[in-house]
């Protein structure tokens, strides 16, 4: 390509070889620690840790996506953040019925296992998130990427609370409060991604813009 007779086109493509590594590694990452979350929070019978572990399944698939659309027009990148917005935002819809039937039932999940595999979580959560650090402020398929790690220690964090809160109440109380604030979190990087999905598929409709993104 003629572009990439120059200095700066040669960077980009350094760039997105690096960031294209970058989501091999995180998604490979994540698809270990969702079946290491699952397998525990069913095991622990924690809310909290099957919402994680869930949240590990979802980023899996949206950095398989983002792989896919690496390279491609502003318009697929877009139009890729639009349905991973859409997957966050279903993933919190998902652990509020999880919150209501836990609430219902009273469980008591194992504290013990919350707070070991709390840990790795956060561990490979918080590598994911240094790993990606650089492409913090690219596009909305990049900001997707990143909101959702990001997203993830936070939500480590709180699973690491509600294991201490298990422990200290002895109840199911904690685990469910922190599985409510893992939605909270889940529903609005939803709404960020999608409004900044929107703005650049309306940018790029306009006259010139196809040949912006290029």
């Amino acid at each position: 390509m003629a572009c990439c007779s120059n200095d700066t086109c040669a960077s980009k493509a350094l760039a997105s070889g690096r960031y294209r590594t970058v989501l091999w590694i995180v998604l490979g990452i994540n698809a270990v620690m969702f079946l290491v979350e699952i397998t525990a929070g069913v095991a622990a019978g924690s809310a909290a840790l099957q919402a994680d572990a869930l949240d590990f399944f979802a980023d899996a698939a949206n950095y398989g996506i983002s792989l896919f659309v690496l390279g491609l027009s502003l318009q697929w990148r877009a139009s890729a953040a639009l349905v991973k917005g859409a997957s966050m935002g279903l993933f919190g819809l998902w652990v509020i019925g999880s919150v209501i039937w836990h609430a219902v039932h009273g469980t008591v999940p194992g504290w013990g296992t919350m707070g070991v595999v709390g840990v790795m979580a956060l561990a490979a959560n918080a590598a994911c998130l240094a790993l990606l650090y650089a492409w913090r402020d690219g596009d909305a398929n990049m900001r997707s990427v990143w909101i959702c790690s990001r997203n993830d220690v936070l939500a480590n964090l709180a699973v690491l609370g509600a294991a201490l809160g298990v422990f200290g109440s002895g109840t199911g109380w904690p685990d469910i409060l922190v599985a409510a604030i893992m939605a909270v979190l889940a529903l609005q990087g939803a709404v960020t991604i999608v409004q900044q999905a929107l703005s650049e598929l309306r940018h790029h409709g306009r006259p010139g813009a196809l040949t912006r993104a290029r």
